[in-house]
């Protein structure tokens, strides 16, 4: 059976988890990156799941793949960022 709905794709569920853990764990950041990591982190993060969704409800697999691929450099974006948290010691 085929992929009906963005929902299906596993890719979309494991980058799902992926926002709740952010979120999660940013609300442990200090109080003064609330506009600074903690947004761009969150931001970022969101945007994985959304580009895949975008993707996925377009008419063609050209801009599904073009959304896949924006969708990884949000998720390379929120590496970075979770490295420099790490870095920061916000996170272990």
């Amino acid at each position: 059976m085929g992929v009906k709905s963005y929902r299906d794709l596993e890719t979309w569920q494991v980058s799902m988890d992926l926002v709740a853990e952010v979120y999660r764990v940013t609300k442990l950041f200090p109080r003064d990156e609330i506009y600074g990591l903690t947004n761009q982190l969150r931001r970022a993060a969101v945007s994985v799941p959304s580009n895949i969704a975008e993707g996925q409800g377009r008419d063609s697999t050209k801009e599904f793949l073009h959304h896949l691929s924006m969708a990884h450099g949000s998720l390379c974006e929120v590496e970075t960022q979770l490295l420099i948290a790490q870095g920061l010691e916000y996170l272990t």
